[in-house]
């Protein structure tokens, strides 16, 4: 089988877990801090804040900036539930927003006519690792005081504009789960430049708890009380996960050089093929996280089982989540998400994808189109 997405842990992540169960604890010590410091200096970004999950980033992230009761967010319906189950956890509403059908971002028009007296957030999601348009957003966002939290779970590592997502903007929120471009078997990140969220965000990560603050390194010396100011969340990232992490971090270059081979392997093999479309993105300048393309005329399902058929995985990225019955609106409509979801399918991308892998999935897709351009006996 030729899987869709997998992660690559190997002697290094080993290692580093090593180190972390000599340690003796594997809750919130010293590699956390040890990881956000790296991912300060990668992203760019002033301060990093690890957590358990990239859905808990979210939640945190929105928490923190007091996005509650009666608010609304704009999101894209086309994005995965975590998005939106993180806007629902505080109480606020998710506004679904069309995406452009020509790269399943945000569509920005459509996002400002869903603008009301109750909107306090707007959450671009950076889907496949392909940034939004920032700057627009942005000013678009200041001039209505509204908050930015950019998913970009899909994004590490990619550029906008010279600088890395993360490392300017209001909040990037990050998830390095089991798939992603880099993994902590599971964990997530909230990067921010705004001083003021620093410690809320470190006191709602472990259930609102502040410890003073002390330069001893004995355990004797440290104070057994503490106080807790703000309501929290179970949300912090053990040892064990951000030392998986550190050594994921090291090889991110590899990983992303590789990536992008493949998703240029796939355009060049790909772009021939009249009855598939491919997304405008600019796989050699990002960092890929899925390479999804467009199968047009209701053949989408058949593809899908064709190439099950040859032992290769593919996947729907994603069911619109207007369309789920907990998200579902009476009279909502967004067209556009709807028709690109009938058509969207994810092919196999991850680091360890040999080349004669994607040059099966290629011809495969190529002996698809040319059984179906055949007339009928």
């Amino acid at each position: 089988m030729i899987k869709v997405a997998r992660g690559c842990l190997k002697d290094e992540e080993l290692a580093e877990v090593r180190d972390a169960f000599e340690y003796g604890y594997f809750g919130l010590a010293a590699k956390v801090d040890e990881f956000e410091r790296a991912l300060e200096a990668f992203l760019g970004s002033p301060h990093v804040i690890a957590v358990n999950t990239g859905t808990s980033a979210l939640h945190l992230a929105l928490d923190a900036l007091g996005i509650g009761h009666e608010d609304e967010v704009l999101v894209p319906s086309l994005t995965f539930v975590a998005s939106y189950q993180a806007i629902t956890m505080t109480g606020a509403t998710p506004v679904s927003c069309e995406v452009s059908p020509d790269t399943l971002l945000l569509d920005l028009e459509d996002m400002e006519r869903r603008l009301t007296e109750r909107t306090r957030a707007v959450m671009p999601v950076h889907y496949a690792g392909n940034p939004c348009d920032m700057d627009r957003i942005l000013s678009w966002a200041e001039k209505n005081s509204l908050r930015v939290v950019e998913d970009a779970a899909h994004a590490f590592g990619s550029f906008y504009k010279g600088k890395r997502i993360g490392g300017f903007g209001d909040i990037a929120c990050f998830s390095f789960d089991s798939i992603k471009n880099i993994t902590c078997g599971e964990g997530g990140a909230i990067a921010f430049r705004d001083d003021s969220l620093v410690d809320l965000l470190k006191k709602k990560r472990l259930l609102g708890i502040h410890r003073p603050r002390h330069s001893s390194t004995s355990w004797k010396e440290r104070p057994w009380r503490y106080d807790v100011s703000v309501p929290g969340f179970r949300y912090h990232m053990s040892n064990i996960n951000a030392a998986i992490g550190l050594a994921q971090l090291k090889k991110v270059e590899q990983f992303l050089e590789r990536r992008r081979a493949v998703c240029a392997r796939y355009q060049k093999g790909l772009s021939s093929l009249s009855g598939l479309t491919l997304l405008d993105i600019p796989y050699d300048s990002i960092a890929p996280h899925i390479f999804v393309v467009r199968v047009p005329g209701g053949r989408r399902d058949r593809l899908m089982q064709f190439l099950r058929d040859r032992d290769i995985e593919t996947g729907i990225s994603y069911i619109p989540n207007h369309m789920h019955s907990f998200y579902h609106q009476e009279g909502l409509s967004l067209p556009v998400t709807e028709r690109v979801f009938q058509e969207i399918l994810t092919l196999p991308l991850h680091f360890e994808l040999s080349d004669e892998e994607v040059d099966k999935v290629i011809g495969s897709i190529g002996e698809f189109f040319s059984k179906e351009a055949r007339p009928s006996p």
